[in-house]
């Protein structure tokens, strides 16, 4: 009989959850499901033109039922399940909801079911912009800076100012919430069938991030801080937290529920979530002073560093370093690009418009026929554009292209920002403009890299894991060029939820720290693109233009200068 031990690890993304049944004695993928959440899918509860994203939780609990059992059915079924010892779970983030007293999301209680505003509030969701603008106005006004850990400026994306945001516009969540829950602490939460949520387990790496939660403050800024913003934030402090946990934490067992739901053992543990980036840059083997990239719709870059090295530094304008975020015991220093595969998919929708809207009208080919062929031509788009861009000649390049098209997150987290393009001529094609994009996101990389360069945090390298990583060699390459650094991509495929599955083979005992669990379940690197060095020259102009052409697009978006401009 196999004496091996099995774990488990949970990635959500924005559009679906995979999930991995790794061998904790080496790493290797046994099995792996991915479940593309059907609510999200249909566009439900979301609302674009306003930025207004929301994910209903019956996503993520069908989606963690349907992936785990797809893995041990695919793995042997039960001859495998009970080799398994642990669980853990990756998230998005911030992305919080509005629970009850015992925890559970109001969406999922009666009256709420069809409520937004009592659904996760995606990372992406930037309706909260004037409360995020409250915050850092309202943070001046202290004697000690409850932002100096989060970079300095709070954001939309974050936690308390997405939850000032639904106390304001719905008084019947201000009514019934009890508690102000991240995404990654929930899911724990309800697979070890938690009932009251003042005892849930929070992270570490959500609240040191996000929720302005530090050491130094003995966990959250005081309750004056938060009534002092806004009466309705009165008292919400203390139904909270002050306790976080690093992710090598258990935060319990399998309950008997979801253990026979699951086909499995009450006796799996299951560890303290993280954010996705945060997990995903342990199993794509960081190392300090490599800065992590986790390239998808966005990028959140992650970089961790001895403790003593940063001690009395603060980086200006990152969104947040958090002493064990990442790996306990070192500072894990976060930043990242608000669009970047989302940059990519804006372009390909918008060339897509006839195909969206005119094929199924043909009077040559019938409707199923008209559907397969958009699908079919959709699935080309970028890969083909990417070909002709790189074909394109370096000297022949008039657009230039800022990438903001979604907010930007760092340098300076400000999500009112736009993204432009200039230098459009009757020469420009679709090739051309993609160039200009895709040259874009890779300025905005380097704008994080120079700024931890600028903050005296050397970044010896940059590890590529995500979609945009394996799939897209041109973005990659480009990238390497514009960074004037090597870019090595990680050898697996789901490398966020390698990441959980090494936090979960800690929190269940198998190994004795995260350092272990990846020396040993680490699977390398498949590929490392170098910079050509002609391109210098090149990129070196043009990436100064982007900046030019950032700063003009910021002092457009003041208020000052914006009547002058109508």
């Amino acid at each position: 009989m196999s004496t091996a031990n099995y774990v488990i690890g949970v990635d959500y993304g924005t559009d679906s959850v995979r999930s991995v049944l790794v061998n904790a004695e080496n790493g290797e993928e046994i099995s792996a499901s991915v479940f593309l959440y059907p609510r999200w899918k249909k566009g439900l509860y979301c609302k674009p033109s306003i930025n207004q994203f929301r994910q209903h939780p019956l996503d993520y609990i069908e989606g963690l039922t349907h992936t785990i059992k797809e893995c041990l059915a695919k793995a042997g079924g039960s001859e495998i399940a009970h080799l398994v010892k642990g669980i853990s779970i990756d998230t998005t983030g911030s992305s919080p909801v509005a629970v009850d007293a015992s925890g559970t999301p109001l969406a999922l209680t009666p009256g709420f079911e069809e409520n937004p505003n009592a659904m996760f509030v995606l990372w992406k969701d930037h309706t909260a912009v004037k409360e995020a603008a409250e915050i850092n106005e309202h943070a001046t006004k202290f004697p000690v800076n409850y932002l100096k850990y989060v970079g300095g400026i709070y954001s939309s994306e974050w936690f308390w100012s997405k939850l000032l945001r639904i106390l304001r516009i719905d008084s019947g969540i201000k009514n019934s919430v009890q508690s102000w829950v991240e995404h990654c602490d929930w899911i724990p939460f309800l697979l070890c069938g938690g009932t009251d949520v003042s005892k849930m387990k929070r992270s570490r790496c959500a609240a040191g991030h996000k929720a302005l939660w530090a050491e130094e403050f003995n966990g959250l800024p005081p309750e004056h801080f938060f009534s002092s913003l806004d009466p309705l934030l009165a008292g919400f402090r203390d139904r909270l937290f002050t306790d976080t946990y690093t992710s090598d934490v258990a935060a319990g067992t399998l309950c008997p529920e979801w253990a026979e739901q699951l086909g499995l053992s009450t006796e799996v543990v299951v560890g303290v979530g993280a954010f996705d980036a945060h997990m995903g840059a342990v199993g794509g083997q960081i190392e300090p002073y490599y800065l992590s990239k986790v390239m998808g719709t966005s990028t959140c870059d992650i970089l961790v560093a001895p403790n003593r090295d940063l001690h009395g530094k603060l980086i200006n304008g990152i969104c947040g370093q958090v002493n064990g975020s990442v790996i306990p015991g070192m500072a894990g220093l976060e930043a990242g690009q608000s669009a970047f595969g989302d940059v990519y998919a804006w372009f390909k929708n918008l060339i897509s418009w006839p195909l969206a809207n005119l094929l199924t009208e043909s009077d040559l080919i019938d409707e199923a026929t008209a559907i397969a062929l958009r699908d079919e031509l959709e699935h080309k788009i970028i890969a083909n554009l990417s070909k002709q861009a790189d074909a394109l000649d370096d000297e022949d390049y008039a657009e230039l292209a800022v990438d903001w098209l979604n907010g930007r997150r760092t340098p300076d987290a400000n999500q009112e920002l736009k993204g432009a393009i200039t230098g459009l001529g009757l020469g420009t094609d679709a090739p051309r403009f993609f160039r200009a994009l895709a040259a874009a996101t890779c300025f905005g990389a380097k704008a994080i890299v120079d700024r931890f360069k600028e903050q005296g945090v050397p970044v010896k390298g940059i590890i590529g894991i995500g979609g945009v990583a394996k799939k897209s060699p041109y973005i990659m390459q480009m990238m390497a060029d514009v960074l004037e650094m090597p870019i090595r991509i990680h050898r697996f495929e789901h490398t966020c939820a390698l990441g959980a599955a090494m936090f979960a083979a800690v929190a269940a005992g198998i190994y004795p720290t995260i350092e272990d669990a990846m020396a040993t379940m680490g699977t390398g690197f498949e590929k490392e693109y170098k910079p050509n060095i002609k391109k210098q020259k090149m990129y070196r102009m043009h990436y100064q233009q982007y900046l030019g052409l950032g700063r003009y697009l910021e002092r457009y978006n003041k208020k000052d200068i914006k009547p002058y401009l109508s």
